[in-house]
């Protein structure tokens, strides 16, 4: 059963990632004609798994998001009339190793267990931390009223405006601020451990660190973790997600098919007509015909998408935009044996402070729950990522500099688990040419685009294009990267799309 108006509107939506799943269930519980295309073999984009010798691993996120009680996937899930996934909380959230260091900064859900810790970790930086929390409660209420950024038009304005309280103002002085510079107005910038923390879990969260992030992005992304929010920790795998998107989907008459390319958005006098797509299976090409398309994907993959029909301003835009972040990803299968007691489902590692963040030198680590759906009995999944850069594994060395990585990815966290080669049942590596292969992403980026001040909120990129019929949902698009965000990103489109159709 459908909700909402009866509507004959076709829509495709680009790539079956968690943004574009959402887009495509919304839309047809609210009555609009969907078709879903992805190119890879199983659903969810960045968010979907694999399964190797009774492990299952999850390919890119490992942790959610706005589960809790008002959250984006609760009221979401809610409207769609299907039940959230189980979970349970990350608490800690993270637990960051700085170098040296055997006792972790560990990232507590519970506000007063939070502010203990990183006043004992950070003394002095107390004033910091309190403005911080000031800005994420007053965007928090912000972003709950459902805002549009950046707004396209006279009802995304009127949506921005109803959504402006007295409070909200409170941000406005540090609509062009970042965590850097918030560092040096209260003295701290020669804070070497919190600078180090800040840039390691910003990098996490907005792909660049402290000096370079949105301030308003990285209070939102830092607040994020305590109570009444925080991150879960999904039984079953990442991959319960997308399945109840699918089955919301399918549902209410929607379409999903997967290994099928779309090759090309086609437009005709400034107005999307349709897509050509290639089923991968057979290597027919056939035409799509849409009133309205949705893209789950990057903006350099929209516009490549859109060829010359890509308006010049809009192009010129993203071919100016910094490098996006690669991710180099260990996958290991092993004894639980290989686990310390009392280990935190995320840690984050950082091997030396002359080195940078990424590269191996440090390691973002997700481990499996007992029970959780991840590994059979008495074993553990162990997935460890690092940022890299894209370009270097366009390079003929290739395949040793993926064993070279591999090894010392295994070596670093041998000194944390006890990966003696009879504990490891399972070994494998993605890099950025492996993401590119499998989600369509361009060169493999991960992450979307840096929340800078340039590309953060009124700066960003607006889930509308400049053709009137063809919307952006990803990370590429505020409020930013993670299922949560990608999610809002889908909601927004959604409203707009009715309110246009």
């Amino acid at each position: 059963m459908t909700v909402g108006h009866s509507t004959n509107q076709r829509v495709v939506v680009i790539g079956a990632g968690i943004g574009g799943l959402t887009a495509a269930a919304l839309l047809a519980r609210r009555g609009y004609d969907v078709t879903v295309f992805d190119q890879a073999y199983v659903p969810g984009g960045c968010a979907s798994t694999f399964k190797r010798r009774g492990f299952t691993f999850d390919v890119g996120a490992t942790q959610v998001a706005g589960l809790e009680p008002g959250g984006v996937h609760q009221q979401i899930f809610a409207e769609l009339d299907i039940p959230l996934p189980a979970a349970t909380h990350c608490d800690p959230a993270c637990a960051v190793y700085l170098p040296g260091e055997t006792t972790p900064i560990s990232v507590w859900r519970d506000p007063a267990a939070w502010q203990a810790e990183r006043q004992r970790q950070f003394p002095g930086s107390e004033r910091f931390w309190q403005l911080l929390a000031t800005l994420f409660q007053a965007s928090w209420r912000f972003q709950g009223r459902e805002p549009v950024l950046p707004p396209r038009s006279p009802w995304d304005l009127w949506q921005l405006v109803s959504a402006v309280r007295p409070d909200t103002l409170i941000t406005a002085p540090f609509t062009f601020s970042t965590v850097g510079q918030l560092l040096r107005a209260f003295g701290l910038q020669g804070d070497r451990r919190l600078k180090t923390f800040l840039d390691l879990q910003l990098k996490l969260y907005s792909q660049v660190g402290a000096d370079e992030t949105a301030l308003l992005y990285a209070a939102t992304a830092l607040g994020v973790s305590q109570a009444p929010q925080g991150l879960f920790h999904l039984e079953g795998s990442m991959q319960v997600l997308s399945d109840r998107l699918v089955a919301a989907l399918e549902r209410d008459g929607g379409k999903l098919l997967m290994r099928h390319t779309v090759q090309q958005i086609q437009s005709t006098q400034g107005r999307v007509t349709g897509v050509t797509v290639r089923d991968q299976k057979t290597g027919d090409m056939r035409t799509q015909p849409a009133d309205i398309v949705v893209g789950n994907v990057t903006v350099q993959n929209l516009v490549t998408l859109l060829g010359d029909d890509a308006p010049a301003g809009y192009r010129r835009r993203v071919e100016k935009l910094a490098d996006s972040s690669g991710a180099f990803v260990v996958y290991l299968g092993v004894e639980r044996a290989a686990i310390p007691a009392d280990c935190p489902p995320h840690l984050q590692f950082l091997y030396s402070y002359d080195g940078p963040i990424g590269e191996n030198n440090s390691l973002f680590v997700s481990v499996s729950r007992p029970g959780d759906g991840r590994a059979p009995e008495g074993k553990a999944t162990v997935i460890a990522s690092s940022f890299t850069d894209l370009n270097a594994w366009q390079q003929d060395d290739y395949d040793l500099r993926k064993q070279h990585y591999t090894d010392t990815a295994i070596a670093k966290l041998g000194e944390f688990f006890d990966l003696r080669p009879e504990h490891i049942v399972h070994c494998e590596a993605g890099t950025p040419r492996t993401f590119e292969r499998f989600t369509g992403r361009d060169r493999g980026a991960v992450g979307g685009l840096g929340m800078r001040v340039s590309t953060f909120g009124p700066f960003g990129f607006a889930n509308r294009t400049p053709l009137p019929n063809l919307w952006l949902v990803s990370d590429c698009t505020h409020p930013g990267e993670g299922t949560a965000g990608v999610s809002y990103s889908a909601l927004t489109a959604v409203r707009q799309i009715d309110a246009a159709f």
